[in-house]
Formats: structure tokens, sequence, C-alpha cells
């Protein structure tokens, strides 16, 4: 197939394109390689991608109106994975326009693309920051998401309205995938992982939130990207049993999905900090803080929607997935 992948440049889209190369998928990767974090990370994954013949680079912003008409209009896209976003909960509070400009106004431009091009199936992030005030644990797909807790999380959360609008309006099949705290090899210097993994090397303290009372359902890339390649080939359906008197968030009587994408297991912050501790060698300097703004105490997901739709569900352990980082790491800053 040809696939468009946005933001194939960050962290989940370079693993996700190189996933679909290796199976023998054409890729063509936009991005806008924007100064939110370290360029040079961004064209480093770059790289590994134009390594493949399959593969072309196309350097846009989603929120450009009409070099995105243009980009649909020219290519014929069988299907599109759109990951590229302006991330981060902490972000979303100094700088809450950035949101709007690529969540809402890039999204909207993926959309029209895919209806206008008849997309086969769109597949988008969503992400599991979507839950905001809920407390019942595990999150599930079938519950509302009705309170979000930071600009971040509302964004995502319109970004499945609207694929719901164009699902049901114009029949583009679309599946969102609520991705909960990933990490891994080639990850972003502004998550946990990895600024913990940087301060710890530089004998630096690390912060931590909530005093240390947080968990996480970290999740590793290489299963997130397995998910999403898994959810791309099986195109959303209308949901026959579903009911319009007690509707169900996650389907649709339009070509609409939602699902999970979590290592169903959350991990205590004090456990994945003892992890990196224990694959570094070195032992942490505590900053312990209140909770932030816009943060939650704790992620847990419920997948199995997802094992039902794909067949697949994320297992790689904490220790495996850490253990692989904190080597990527060493060689690729030398330290």
């Amino acid at each position: 197939m040809k696939i468009l992948v946005t933001g194939a440049a960050g962290f989940i889209g370079m693993t996700t394109s190189l996933r679909l190369l290796e199976r023998g998928d054409e890729v063509v990767g936009l991005d806008n390689l924007n100064d939110y974090y370290d360029v040079r990370l961004k064209q480093d994954r770059l790289a590994r991608l134009q390594a493949h013949d399959r593969f072309r680079f196309v350097k846009l912003d989603v929120a450009d109106r009409p070099g995105m008409e243009a980009l649909f209009a020219a290519e014929g896209f069988d299907r599109v994975i759109h990951l590229a976003a302006q991330a981060g909960v902490r972000y979303s509070l100094q700088n809450p326009h950035a949101y709007v400009d690529s969540n809402l106004v890039g999204f909207m431009n993926v959309l029209e693309g895919c209806r206008h091009a008849r997309v086969q199936h769109l597949v988008y992030a969503s992400s599991s920051s979507v839950y905001g005030g809920n407390t019942r644990m595990p999150f599930s797909v079938h519950d509302r998401v009705d309170h979000p807790v930071s600009m971040y999380a509302a964004t995502k959360k319109a970004n499945e309205l609207m694929a719901h609008t164009y699902s049901h309006l114009f029949g583009v099949p679309t599946t969102g995938l609520r991705f909960f705290t990933v990490y891994g090899p080639w990850g972003r210097p502004d998550m946990a992982l990895f600024l913990f993994t940087k301060a710890i090397l530089e004998g630096r303290p690390i912060d931590v939130f909530n005093h240390g009372r947080m968990q996480r359902d970290f999740t590793y890339v290489d299963d997130i990207a397995e998910g999403v390649v898994r959810v791309t080939d099986r195109i959303a359906t209308p949901a026959s049993d579903y009911d319009a008197l007690n509707p169900d968030p996650a389907t649709s009587q339009a070509p609409y999905r939602v699902f999970n994408i979590g290592n169903h297991h959350p991990v205590p912050l004090m456990d994945f900090i003892a992890c990196i501790e224990q694959a570094l060698g070195r032992e942490a300097i505590k900053n312990f803080l209140p909770l932030q703004d816009g943060d939650v105490p704790a992620t847990y997901a419920d997948v199995q929607a997802l094992n039902d739709w794909t067949g697949f569900t994320p297992a790689t352990p904490i220790q495996t997935g850490i253990g692989r980082f904190v080597d990527w790491y060493r060689a690729y800053y030398k330290a």
C-alpha cells in the first residue's frame, strides 16, 4: 500500500514507518521538523527512514492548508496514519495556541484530504490524556471522556469528535488510538525516561511529581507501532450492535472506532525510577514535588477492545524496555 505517515520524524512516527517499510509498503513521511525539541534527533530519525528506497520525505506543516490539499490531490494515498501533533501536557499550559494550530487546524486538513482523496482508512493518534478527571480504573474506551484537565487532552478529545463527524457525514473510515505513556529508544527529550536518564548520568536531581505517588501504564514503542499497523490493516466499520438509546463512545453507526493501546499494567513511578537506576548502575537524587497542573495521578489501559479487534495486546516488560532505551541513549549520546 501507499501510506502517508504524518509526524514521520517523530518518535512513534519513525518506529511505525520502519515497521511499514520492513513489510513492503510505500511510505510518504510528512514532518515540519519544528524546534519543540532537538531538531538533530528528528533529522537522525529521518535518516534511518531515508535509507529505504520505498520512503519519501515531504517537509510540510499539517496546518498548511494549501500544501496539504496539494499533497492529497497529487499522491493518491491508500491509507493515512496521522501522528503529527503538538505533544506534551505541561507545554500546553504555556503555549495553548500551538495545540490549536497543529492539533485542530492540522487535523481538519488531514480529514479534508482523506475525504476528497477517498482514502480507505484514517488512523490517528489520540491519547490517554482524554480520560482526564476519570477515576475508574482501568480506563475503558466504553467510558465517557467529558472532563479533560489540559488543553492537550481537550484537543485530542476534539480530534475524536471531528473524526466521528467525518465518518458520519462522508463515510470516511476513522480509527482513533489512545496511546498510554509511550517510551523506548529514540524517545522524546521532554518525556520522563529521557529526562531522568540524562539527569542521573549527569549527577543532577530528578523532579518526582506528586511526591512519587504516581502510576503510569508505560507502553513500549514497538508495541505501539505493532498496534498502529494492525489497526491500519483493519478498516473501521459501523458497529452492527450499536444502540442509539445506549450509545457506546468507542463505536458508532458510522465507520468509526476508538481503541486504547497500553501495556495494561500500571507501574508505580518509584518502581519506574528504580528500573532506570538499575539499568544505569546509579542512584537518582530525587526532588519530590506536588502534582502539576494538567497531570493525573494514574493511568491504566483496558485493551480488551484492541485485542478483540486485532488479536494483539502490548506485553513488553518495563525492565526490557528501559534497558533498551538506556543502551540506545548511551550509544547515541556517547554517555
